[in-house]
């Protein structure tokens, strides 16, 4: 006869619970503590009462978590539970439970969830401990936790069943705490500089706002198609337009693009506009927003990445794209006013181009391959050519380069900004260059959005503009090296 599985095992127990006249699946259960909070409460009364604590002078609490350990030993059971804030020991005594309510453990498996009530003690071991005399089942499970469960090494099923992750690794659990915090951090940030949080549509008429590929979908009752936003900056700029003066909006930006340690096709943006304001108060702004994030989460201004230390205090150091590029590669692309001439130079040093792009994407190509690895520290690079910057307002002094700015961490871009065009006509221009580009090959181009020029045409003020990768600045602050890692659902392939 052929073994039953563990799900057939578990379905049993269910059963025999079940014909018991137990609820294995109850509406509700209050509990009075979290695990944390109990041996808290419980180490405060030990101090009040001269260094111990007696389990007639502790008060009853009641407690709920996932069944992560038992040791049965006859007439006593020693167990632990996990709940959201830790994990705690519980012992269960035949005698004082009753028969009845004891012979329950041999229904119970590890991962079910359970309420039990009980006064607290400490055993002969020091470990704080709830004896039980009440024990409800709240939920049974039916499928077992992996195999070394306390260690979920497969970084597939981490992924794909991210819960299982969550029940198995407190540090995984600790990250997205910190993720979560980092968020709360920046929102009040901005709040405090007098920001208005704002949210704009998801699903845009024209995908605008950045170079990328869109997610495309229809709208059945209005017969059109629709785009996944790639950014949310034109619509952030129509609010300028409309006269809210400090705006910000943290929100999914979805890119159908491809998938490495930094890219995931949908993630999280901060992006932020001033009205009166430009480029070099937007540098303020991010390292005044990425210290205070650090210092929020982790208590300090330095941070440990990859084996590296880091350090987030203002200011960063500056340098221009075109003295970073030239100091990593000896190449001047100020040299090579147009396409043909950057490409014959770069394919001269045996650099692989791609004849679509555009000379503005060469200079980007330079910039990833050559440069970006090496920024460890903070570190921003400005003055952009205006081929790569269709929405940025060019430098007086010199028109073939834009006011914008990208900052570097670790390797990689956490932020972008601009001295945001505001003249509609040079806009136009700009629009109808980037359908060029895409006419000649290149899909990733600013594509034309005729209500956001109307909108300009209406006259917005000189304007800052702020983006910031939430992602990337969560994997800088909890040590990850995978966007992955900060992402609590990443994007991943059919499972074959």
């Amino acid at each position: 006869m052929e073994p039953k599985d563990l799900r057939e095992q578990r379905v049993e127990k269910l059963a025999d619970l079940q014909a018991k006249g137990i609820d294995p699946y109850p509406h509700r259960y209050r509990r009075t503590h979290t695990s944390a909070e109990a041996m808290a409460q419980f180490e405060r009364e030990e101090q009040q009462n001269g260094g111990a604590a007696t389990q007639e002078n502790s008060p009853e609490w009641r407690l709920a978590g996932r069944l992560v350990s038992t040791r049965g030993m006859g007439k006593v059971t020693f167990a632990h539970i996990q709940d959201g804030a830790g994990r705690i020991q519980l012992f269960f005594r035949r005698d004082a439970l009753g028969p009845e309510t004891y012979s329950l453990l041999k229904d119970l498996d590890i991962g079910d969830i359970i309420g039990v009530s009980g006064r607290m003690f400490r055993t002969k071991t020091g470990e704080p401990t709830l004896q039980v005399s009440a024990l409800d089942v709240l939920a049974k499970s039916l499928l077992p936790l992996p195999e070394k469960w306390h260690g979920l090494q497969d970084v597939e099923k981490r992924y794909r069943q991210r819960y299982l992750d969550l029940i198995a690794s407190e540090s995984t659990r600790e990250v997205f705490a910190s993720r979560s915090k980092m968020i709360s951090a920046i929102r009040a940030f901005m709040q405090r500089r007098g920001y208005v949080e704002v949210e704009t549509p998801i699903l845009h008429g024209s995908a605008g706002g950045a170079a990328a590929r869109p997610f495309v979908t229809h709208h059945n009752a209005l017969d059109r198609t629709l785009y996944l936003r790639i950014a949310t900056e034109l619509h952030l700029k129509r609010l300028v337009v409309g006269g809210f003066e400090k705006v910000f909006e943290i929100g999914r930006i979805f890119r159908n693009e491809g998938i490495s340690t930094k890219h995931n096709p949908e993630f999280t943006m901060m992006e932020s506009y001033e009205a009166y304001a430009d480029y070099g108060d937007m540098m303020a702004l991010v390292e005044d927003l990425a210290a205070s994030a650090a210092r929020e989460v982790l208590g300090a201004q330095k941070v440990t990445f990859d084996g590296q230390e880091i350090d987030l205090t203002p200011p960063w150091r500056r340098i221009t794209l075109r003295d970073a590029i030239l100091d990593n590669s000896g190449i001047d692309f100020y040299e090579y006013p147009d396409t043909e001439s950057l490409r014959a130079r770069l394919d001269a040093e045996g650099l692989r181009t791609d004849p679509t792009q555009g000379r503005g994407k060469l200079i980007d190509e330079l910039l990833s391959v050559l440069v970006e690895p090496k920024l460890i520290q903070p570190t921003i690079l400005y003055d952009y050519p205006v081929e790569l910057s269709p929405l940025a307002k060019r430098r007086p002094d010199n028109p073939a380069l834009v006011e914008r700015f990208e900052a570097f961490i670790a390797g990689f871009e956490v932020a972008n900004a601009y001295t945001e065009l505001n003249n509609p006509i040079d806009q136009r221009e700009r629009f109808m260059e980037q359908l060029a580009l895409r006419a000649a090959g290149d899909e990733e181009v600013e594509l034309i959005d005729e209500d956001f020029l109307q909108a300009l045409e209406h006259g917005m003020p000189p304007t800052g503009g702020l983006g910031v990768g939430i992602d990337r600045l969560a994997m800088i602050l909890t040590n990850q090296q995978s966007i992955r890692e900060v992402i609590l659902f990443p994007a991943l392939r059919v499972k074959g």
